[in-house]
């Protein structure tokens, strides 16, 4: 472990002061997001930066479990981060505050909602393969955003990874906006310091000032000024003279055009050997934007509710960031979205695990509160009704379904209340009922459902087992029939008699249609209700493999009675009776729902795609290409589409994803249809 340095006990002292530093001022804070692919090194690089901002007294790892920001027991068992985790630091006057996302695609919740409340993207890549699923995802959602971006190329330690080609693949695939801000001295196992372009130093591992100068330097600060030129008019005119910049200039010019997106300035380093993340530091201080003020609050406080944990001992725990004004602690602020009023407990500033209480947080700043009552993730918290609740975060629509069944009667109980922790705390989950009677939980992904799974067992000991849905199968008839159902008992004293005859056909799209044709008394006014209701739940119970059967037209045309021995069960058993016999004789089919698809993918694998869909009995309605991605519309049986979530992105390397929604119900193949009967009638869904 490395030494402790005077920063840290700087760092130590400020948390430990009743207010945490409180002259910050919202000019002086600093707000980070580090976005990329899964594996490149993100947690690693955030523990590095706060270890020598001297906010952690060590640097964790994520490989043996001891990472400090990735702290639950699922994270240390996969050895990757599934939530985000928040750190703060004082550095070079600047308050930062970095938040470490996941890179999988099952916990894309995350990154989406660290997006929201922070100042400036660093996508982070690594060096050998810098442009994976992961950093475009994340290059493409910081543009559409509009938010300042920085790329962190790390990993540079290690065999087969060489800065120039990683530049270049970077500039292929996001732009001439992107220009190396730092580059590396020595390479790979040789790899021992990082040269800053803006101010023409170069450090070591160590922080101490090498004398190295890269042979391409001054091509490299070329290629800087003439991208940021434009940025500032008194820079472009130095430049458009000179053809160079000077430091204060180039570094004025730098911060212009990274806030306007202009200019992706490019670092290199490694987070395991500490080269270069001393200039990454530096230009987090130095050129990341200082907080936007928000419209017309004025000095108002007003916070953004981004995360919620759900603890079963401490409670809920919310995360938010002041946007406008200063929040204190046991202020009274208005819940806009759901005119509700939160008294506010201690508040927090957060370096991973470790909270911190402070005196007060100013805009810009991002914190945590405990036990706020009526607030979830994405609502707005102000001084004032009237002010207007920022827009919820967009977080992406389930694809992959679980069903969930309780493992005892205890654990069904404690389900309910479970699941709603947890849907507190992760957005992107859902809970539906398609059945009425089985809990399903959808999610982003099968790993995603498993970490639902872990939690309910650790956080709130609820046991369940998971498997596949059941699909809502049908049954309807596809003939027509005169049938007849009587039901007589005589077993001393009164006994019981009903008599019907009913006609069935279909009735398709229409759903139960039940028919009065009884002329006369032959069955009493007061016993027909019931037929209708013996009808319903023959129907309910269904005729080939016990699925509700739909679409049915029943007309009761004649039947008799007895004056004493007739009854309206009577008549309901008889109503049930003819129609499970009717049904049977009645032509049967099973009914399967059909799902319109849309499925947006990379236009060079459009043709497997539609392959797979064929292979999925689904039918193509047309499709659509444009800038090397296609559009496709199909209408697909739902049952294939269980899995087709963890099908499309292993077949397009995750850079593919669909939605689906109920069309209609069609009739299943015969091959097919009598399979599912026969493990119906085996006990079995799947």
């Amino acid at each position: 472990m490395r030494p402790r340095w005077s920063g840290q006990q700087k760092e130590a002292e400020a948390h430990s002061a009743p207010g945490g530093m409180g002259d910050v001022v919202p000019d002086s804070v600093r707000s980070a997001g580090l976005f990329g692919h899964g594996g490149c090194g993100k947690t690693t690089l955030a523990e590095t930066l706060l270890f020598k901002a001297g906010s952690l007294d060590r640097r964790g790892r994520v490989d043996d479990g001891t990472s400090y920001l990735d702290h639950e027991p699922e994270e240390h068992r996969r050895h990757i981060s599934m939530s985000l985790a928040v750190g703060s630091a004082l550095y070079q006057g600047k308050r930062l505050y970095l938040i470490d996302t996941p890179g999988y695609l099952d916990f894309m919740g995350e990154a989406l909602a660290a997006q929201r409340v922070v100042d400036l993207a660093i996508v982070v890549v690594d060096a050998a393969a810098p442009v994976e699923i992961g950093a475009e995802l994340a290059m493409a959602r910081v543009r559409a955003a509009g938010l300042p971006c920085m790329v962190f190329v790390n990993k540079l330690e290690r065999e087969n990874a060489d800065a120039e080609k990683a530049l270049s693949a970077l500039r292929d695939a996001f732009g001439p906006q992107l220009a190396a801000a730092t580059w590396p001295i020595g390479q790979e196992g040789g790899l021992r310091g990082a040269y800053a372009v803006w101010s023409g130093e170069a450090y070591g591992a160590d922080d101490k000032p090498l004398p190295d100068v890269p042979p391409s330097a001054d091509s490299l600060r070329e290629q800087v000024a003439e991208r940021v030129a434009e940025a500032d008019d008194e820079a472009l005119a130095r430049y458009l003279d000179d053809g160079t910049l000077p430091d204060d200039l180039l570094q004025r010019a730098m911060r212009q055009a990274l806030a306007t997106g202009s200019f992706v300035p490019v670092l290199f380093g490694s987070a395991q050997t500490f080269v270069g993340t001393k200039l990454l530091l530096d230009a987090i201080a130095q050129f990341g934007p200082a907080p936007r003020p928000l419209p017309e609050t004025g000095d108002d406080p007003v916070a953004f509710v981004f995360k919620t944990t759900a603890d079963p001992h401490v409670g809920r725990l919310s995360f938010f960031r002041v946007l406008s004004g200063r929040v204190l602690p046991d202020a009274h602020l208005q819940n806009i979205a759901r005119a509700k009023e939160e008294r506010l407990g201690q508040i927090y500033r957060l370096r991973g695990r470790q909270q911190d209480p402070v005196a007060e947080l100013v805009a810009g700043e991002i914190g945590a509160v405990a036990k706020l009552s009526d607030t979830g993730t994405g609502d707005t918290l102000a001084a004032r009704r009237e002010i207007l609740a920022l827009p919820q975060i967009a977080f992406p629509d389930p694809v992959f379904r679980m069903s969930l069944k309780a493992a005892s009667a205890a654990d069904e109980d404690r389900l309910a209340g479970a699941l709603h922790r947890l849907l507190e705390e992760d957005p992107t989950l859902r809970i539906e009922h398609p059945s009425g009677h089985e809990t399903v939980v959808a999610g982003q992904g099968e790993m995603h459902l498993e970490v639902l799974h872990d939690r309910l067992r650790r956080k709130f000991a609820v046991d369940v087992a998971m498997d596949l849905p059941e699909v809502p199968y049908r049954e309807t008839l596809r003939g027509s029939i005169r049938i007849e159902g009587k039901h007589k008992k005589q077993s001393g004293g009164h006994g019981q008699f009903g008599h019907v005859w009913l006609e069935l056909s279909p009735a398709d799209g229409q759903g139960f249609l039940f028919e009065d044709r009884i002329f006369g008394g032959v069955v009493p006014q007061q016993y027909r209700p019931a037929v209708e209701k013996g009808v319903q739940e023959a129907m309910a119970q269904g005729v080939l493999a016990g699925y509700p059967v739909v679409d049915v037209r029943c007309a009761l045309v004649d039947g008799s009675y007895h004056s004493v021995d007739s009854s309206e069960m009577a008549f309901k058993i008889a109503g049930a009776l003819a129609f499970r016999e009717g049904a049977q004789r009645a032509k049967p089919v099973l009914l399967e729902p059909v799902d319109e698809v849309e499925i947006d993918c990379p236009e060079a694998v459009m043709g497997d795609i539609i392959g797979v869909v064929n292979r999925k009995r689904g039918r193509v309605l047309g499709m659509e290409t444009a800038d090397g991605r296609g559009m496709l519309r199909a209408l697909v049986p739902a049952a294939e589409l269980q899995r087709y979530a963890i099908e499309l992105r292993s077949l397009a390397g995750g850079r593919a994803h669909f939605s689906q929604r109920f069309s209609h119900y069609d009739e299943v193949p015969a091959p097919i249809a009598q399979q599912i009967i026969q493990r119906a009638k085996a006990g079995t869904q799947h």
